[in-house]
């Protein structure tokens, strides 16, 4: 596949006009004009692009990408080999950050919220579109205890969590928006949800769960933001004429 036209086809696929963003969507690096071998991960780390390099990829795909805002701008250090790796290899890198969170079928959230089997979803934000929102909220099948939530949420993303269970209710409506969303828990409020789930946990969001009666979930930045590359790599694979993959490289945090 021509690499502009891959470029062109994942910029409507995931609503990039959509977003104003932390960072560029699309192409970020530039290599081969045909693309035929396709790898789509989490993050741009050296790992991720060795394997690449190992697969004879002509191109990577992943939620954190380069050239964010506050970086410095020298390509240097880490940042150097990294982009001189995809450069010496011609390897195309297209990054999709907030594209790939809030994508109703292939983005982190909708993956999330899958796994948990979550049906009505609207925006975590009242009154946007779901296909437009940072996060959503959605309902349970059927409540469930902590207990039972806790070994749902678990043997979704594949590790232990941070639980902070604030009262005795059950769990029904869930809001969530993976990575490092955990400032969004004033929303989850607003919305009216019994549990809120992010990535990540500050120190000042334990207090907010406690003092508004809402448990709070910190299920793994990595965890929770590899569903959109997942469903990704699915979609191109089923769609195009590509080999596409997903590559895990593992990360605690």
């Amino acid at each position: 596949m021509n690499r502009d036209e891959l470029a062109k086809e994942l910029n409507a696929i995931l609503n990039v006009h959509h977003f104003k963003d932390y960072a560029p969507n699309g192409l970020q690096v530039e290599g081969v004009t045909d693309i035929k071998k396709v790898i789509t991960g989490v993050t741009a780390s050296k790992a991720l692009i060795d394997e690449a390099i190992k697969q004879n990829a002509d191109a990577i795909i992943v939620h954190h990408g380069y050239f964010w805002k506050g970086e410095a701008y020298p390509i240097t250090g880490m940042k150097y080999k990294r982009i001189a790796s995809l450069i010496k290899n011609d390897i195309n890198l297209f990054a999709f950050h907030l594209p790939l969170d809030a994508h109703p079928y292939l983005g982190n959230n909708a993956g999330l919220a899958d796994g948990l089997g979550l049906i009505n979803r609207v925006g975590l934000q009242s009154g946007v579109e779901l296909e437009k929102a940072v996060g959503l909220v959605g309902d349970l099948p059927s409540p469930l205890t902590m207990g039972q939530f806790s070994s749902l949420i678990k043997s979704t993303v594949g590790r232990d969590v941070l639980l902070e269970v604030v009262n005795e209710r059950c769990v029904s409506k869930i809001a969530l928006c993976t990575g490092g969303a955990q400032g969004y828990i004033d929303q989850a409020v607003e919305m009216g949800a019994d549990i809120y789930i992010t990535g990540e946990v500050s120190e000042k969001t334990i207090h907010t769960a406690r003092e508004m009666d809402i448990h709070f979930c910190a299920a793994g930045h990595h965890a929770t933001e590899r569903f959109g590359p997942m469903l990704l790599a699915e979609y191109l694979k089923a769609n195009y004429q590509l080999d596409v993959e997903f590559i895990d490289i593992d990360n605690p945090a």
